[in-house]
């Protein structure tokens, strides 16, 4: 048969015209039908579906009615007709038949249970398929094509209640931010950070006590207090560093101002001009005003022949540059002055400079007098009969 004829039982218009699309003898490839039918429906055809030949003997199916505005009948017939295009497949070359039996098996997509009457003519009306292959493939195309519909409809949907909810949520912070700017707005004061608290002062701090041991033995090292106070009057000069024990718990800076403060004031020896202190940092001192632990001021004093473990005070080590004063007792205080602790520390200091200055040990002989300021105040304040009053001023008139 020449190229371009039509083969054997090929089905025709009514003038003798092949139907279109008809796959012809030895020309070109069989057409393949795409899923759908052309009007979106899955085909359902078995053998001989996607342009297979369904081999000699084969039944004509039966033919559907085409629904309404679909292709013409002759189309569809000539689509479903089983043409010989070339020459029979066995069943091992079919690239589907696995396919066809576990879809027959296992889904039931390929259930040919029809009675079919063999070389049935065409009847004008679409054919209905027999066998498994193409309705297990249009079955899988469809499945697959309402897979991806139902991914880009969730997709959808998920983006829309993400959107719903990023304007929901929008939408409550704008109305919250709204009713906020509302309540400030009604004259309500808005929250404020606490207050900072004040730093305390130089008196203050004079007047409170520290937590330290009577039986606290340091490092014996000491670090001197960076800084100079220039002495502020014209008097005789003495200067003066000012040492602090390593590991005390103690306001060395505090301490260094204590010093400073008291000896230049006109109730102490810097009394009507006659002398001036002034606290250096690097060089040759005249003393070191040393604040240590209670073990490490006995060390000191013990140099000088002094005793100070039995009543747990302070000294001036005459034969060092030292001038001790107790931390403990700076700390604490003592009995005689009570809760007094300011004027203490101002006493302790007067006192032992005073030792440095050549001045010893004396006691009021008035009952109801100030002790004088070298009198050992920590140890007593009433001797022999006569009660004194404490007193941290070499001059207290002044």
């Amino acid at each position: 048969m020449p190229d371009g004829t039509p083969a054997h039982g090929t089905p025709r218009y009514a003038d003798g015209t092949p139907a279109r699309g008809v796959p012809q003898a030895r020309g070109g490839h069989p057409e393949q039908r795409e899923p759908g039918e052309g009007w979106g429906e899955p085909s359902g055809r078995g053998g001989g579906g996607y342009g297979a030949p369904a081999g000699p003997g084969a039944a004509i199916p039966r033919q559907r009615q085409a629904p309404p505005g679909g292709p013409r009948q002759e189309y569809l017939a000539a689509f479903d007709e089983e043409v010989d295009a070339f020459s029979p497949r066995t069943p091992a070359s079919d690239p589907y038949a696995s396919v066809t039996e576990w879809s027959a098996g296992a889904t039931g997509l390929a259930n040919d249970t029809e009675d079919d009457a063999d070389d049935a003519p065409p009847t004008g009306e679409p054919v209905q398929a027999k066998g498994g292959k193409g309705r297990t493939f249009t079955g899988i195309a469809a499945l697959a094509v309402t897979t991806v519909l139902a991914v880009v409809v969730a997709g959808q949907v998920t983006g829309g209640r993400d959107d719903d909810t990023v304007r929901s949520q929008s939408a409550t912070d704008q109305s919250r931010d709204a009713r906020d700017g509302a309540s400030r707005a009604d004259g309500r004061p808005t929250p404020s950070t606490s207050p900072s608290v004040a730093p305390l002062t130089y008196a203050q701090k004079m007047d409170q006590k520290y937590a330290l041991s009577p039986t606290l033995d340091g490092s014996g090292k000491f670090d001197a207090i960076a800084g100079i106070d220039k002495a502020p009057g014209t008097g005789q000069k003495y200067t003066y560093r000012v040492d602090v024990e390593q590991g005390l718990d103690l306001d060395g800076e505090l301490f260094a101002q204590a010093v400073q403060e008291t000896l230049n004031d006109d109730r102490s020896w810097a009394h009507n001009g006659a002398r001036t202190f002034e606290r250096i940092y690097s060089g040759k001192p005249d003393f070191v005003i040393t604040l240590a632990s209670p073990g490490t001021t006995a060390d000191w004093c013990a140099k000088s022949g002094l005793d100070t473990t039995e009543d747990n005070v302070s000294c001036d080590s005459a034969a060092t540059e030292r001038v001790m004063i107790n931390a403990y007792r700076w700390a604490q205080g003592a009995k005689t002055y009570g809760d007094q602790i300011h004027a203490y520390r101002q006493m302790l200091i007067n006192h032992e400079v005073g030792h440095r200055l050549g001045y010893s040990h004396v006691t009021c002989d008035k009952d109801g007098d100030l002790a004088p300021v070298m009198q050992q105040q920590t140890k007593f304040l009433d001797h022999d009969g006569i009660r004194c009053r404490a007193n941290p001023w070499p001059y207290p008139g002044s």
